[in-house]
């Protein structure tokens, strides 16, 4: 199998593909169990790309040897024995070597040797205030070892030599694909831009720097000059991905600031869900959005196995079911059941705050079974694996867009003084999301520095943020545009050199009728350029009781889940075709019979009950 990414897109054997993948940490579980838990992933969950972290502490604990990859000094580092038998068992496998991981390893899988702490001659990461920053393993562990800044000359040769060691043997079969970093860099890509970095080497980087009205894009830059080092040092030629966390709400300037994927160079955009559970929480559903639109391509960690780590919710499979269908529908490209398998035994020093099975409720327990979690992860990879590539094909139904004009993002993020006369990015964009949502009306978001007038005229309406300046090229690309332009804000006059430049003429919001007839839900539709074919993606909310009616091109459905499910229906000419409904959600205590009505069809589960029909 080949894999390549094409606007973020997985192209596996020159096909488009949904990318469904789980997540299995071998250095957490025996040596001896791993091939029954990867023929497990294949053969319950259908699931068969396995994403795997290599942690740099583990398989290189003391600074005078090389890396064991072979289980020399502990049969859990034998990660070549590992691969071998993903090989063996027809699977493949995006292989992420960190060098940071997080993944509730300690030290975030950074050895001890490389901690500022341990050797002064390595350059600390340092903040804004001056201080070391520092990472925490667990609460009761304060205040933390002192991150080593990512440039520093000591910390980045260690970091590409263990790079370059992990690229070769990550270089060959099963391997189709590269993760590198974690959520940013140390799990900070949602941090205030005055967390990272004001050591000496991150100073430095920015020194120098033409100065400008957008004051964020030098951290843009710093991050993706991080993700260009770390990358050459892997020595591969495999294609190339990475994970955002998405923005808090305090921090969404502070994240679109830095957040821009195409300054990236040929890296894929990727995502992850850790922000609660979008079925009840607006905010959770606003940062979940925003992640999967701000780029193409595939949500890498979605929470599948946690519930006493996070969120109790996470116990019953449709709070992750809810949650993988909304990823795909808001625009990711494909969905990783994060973990695929719990695990039960690993080395004290690989993570000592964390004891038993890791995670709790996987699909895939610990002793190798399958748990309730499994069919729902077998339908959801099932259903893509049939339809995923036309699902791709079919174009979301959008009439309104969003254009981050990221100098605001940058402005706010550092002065925080946006909602207080200063211009910004993050208010505008999330009050036009609720907007957007309260209208049940999908939208597109994009950079307006780099947008093709092509994708911008798609949309019949775009709104934008307002303030006092404006790219002179991007005024002229509104100006030029047949749609209608909403400033949230002040109509610039100036240009970027804050010469006269005023060529808006703003438009009033764009009222659009709700799709949804009735019920407590979130709608997307995707229809198909060529072919009378129509995706409906049913959203439930936790308040949610009853069933749900959808306004289609097709016709009115109407959809009957659980409270907090989900449901993705392909909708043809001749009526009603595969489809898959969650029919039980058992932490919110729901329980109904699927069903779904269209076209005179009605197809219903015979008892409360989840509703799969793939391969009519």
């Amino acid at each position: 199998m080949t894999l390549e990414f094409r606007d973020g897109v997985a192209v596996v054997d020159g096909e488009p593909r949904v990318l469904v993948t789980a997540d299995y940490p071998y250095y957490r579980d025996d040596p001896a169990v791993w091939a029954d838990r990867l023929r497990a992933v294949r053969d319950e969950l259908g699931i068969e790309v396995i994403t795997c972290y290599l942690p740099w502490r583990h398989h290189q604990p003391s600074p005078g040897t090389p890396p064991d990859f072979t289980g020399a000094t502990h049969p859990s580092r034998d990660v070549i024995g590992f691969l071998e038998l993903c090989r063996d068992l027809g699977l493949k496998v995006i292989g992420k070597p960190g060098p940071f991981i997080h993944a509730e390893v300690t030290y975030g899988g950074l050895p001890d040797w490389v901690c500022p702490d341990h050797d002064p001659a390595i350059e600390a990461l340092v903040g804004a205030s001056g201080e070391p920053l520092r990472w925490a393993d667990s609460p009761d562990r304060a205040p933390g070892r002192t991150l080593p800044a990512p440039l520093g000359a000591v910390f980045s040769a260690m970091a590409a030599e263990w790079l370059s060691a992990a690229g070769k043997v990550l270089s060959g079969a099963p391997v189709a694909a590269l993760q590198i970093a974690n959520e940013g860099i140390y799990t900070n890509g949602a941090l205030p831009l005055t967390a990272y970095d004001h050591s000496p080497s991150g100073l430095a980087f920015h020194r120098g720097r033409p100065a400008g009205a957008d004051r964020g894009r030098g951290h843009a830059e710093y991050l993706a000059e991080v993700y260009r080092v770390w990358t050459q040092a892997t020595g591969t030629d495999l294609p190339v991905v990475v994970n955002l966390n998405p923005p808090t709400v305090e921090e969404l300037d502070d994240w679109l600031a830095r957040v821009r994927p195409e300054l990236w160079d040929g890296i894929t955009y990727g995502f992850t869900n850790w922000m609660g559970v979008v079925s009840s929480d607006p905010d959770a559903h606003a940062r979940y959005v925003i992640a999967a639109k701000r780029a193409p391509g595939p949500n890498l960690e979605e929470n599948w196995g946690f519930s006493e780590l996070y969120d109790p919710a996470y116990a019953d499979a449709a709070t992750s079911f809810h949650q993988s269908l909304l990823a795909l529908a808001a625009g990711a490209t494909g969905v990783n059941v994060y973990t695929g398998v719990s695990t039960s035994g690993w080395l004290p020093d690989l993570d000592s705050a964390h004891g038993g099975v890791y995670p709790d409720c996987a699909p895939i327990r610990a002793d190798g079974t399958a748990s309730e979690k499994a069919p729902v992860v077998r339908a959801l990879a099932g259903f893509f694996a049939r339809h995923g590539a036309e699902f791709l094909e079919c174009e979301p139904v959008r009439s309104q867009a969003f254009g981050l004009y990221l100098p605001y993002a940058g402005i706010a993020a550092l002065d925080k003084r946006e909602g207080q006369g200063g211009p910004g990015c993050g208010r505008a964009l999330r009050a036009f999301h609720d907007r957007m949502r309260a209208q049940g009306c999908d939208y597109d978001l994009f950079d307006l520095e780099t947008v093709t007038a092509e994708r911008l005229a798609r949309c019949a309406a775009v709104t934008v943020p307002g303030g006092p300046f404006m790219h002179r090229h991007v005024q002229e690309l509104l100006a030029a545009y047949e749609g209608r332009v909403v400033v949230d804000g002040p109509v610039p006059a100036l240009d970027e050199d804050m010469r006269p430049c005023s060529l808006l003429t703003p438009s009033e919001p764009v009222a659009q009728e709700n799709p949804v007839l009735y019920g407590r839900a979130d709608a997307y539709l995707r229809s198909h350029p060529g072919r009378d074919v129509h995706y409906l993606t049913v959203l439930v909310q936790d308040d949610g009781d009853g069933p749900v009616g959808v306004r289609t091109p097709l016709g009115d459905v109407e959809v009957l889940a659980a409270r907090g499910g989900a449901a993705v229906l392909r909708l043809t000419g001749d009526g009603l075709d595969d489809l898959l409904v969650k029919g039980v959600n058992g932490w919110l205590d729901s329980a109904v019979a699927a069903r779904v009505t269209f076209a005179g069809e009605t197809v219903a589960a015979p008892a409360p009950g989840d509703l799969v029909r793939i391969g009519r």
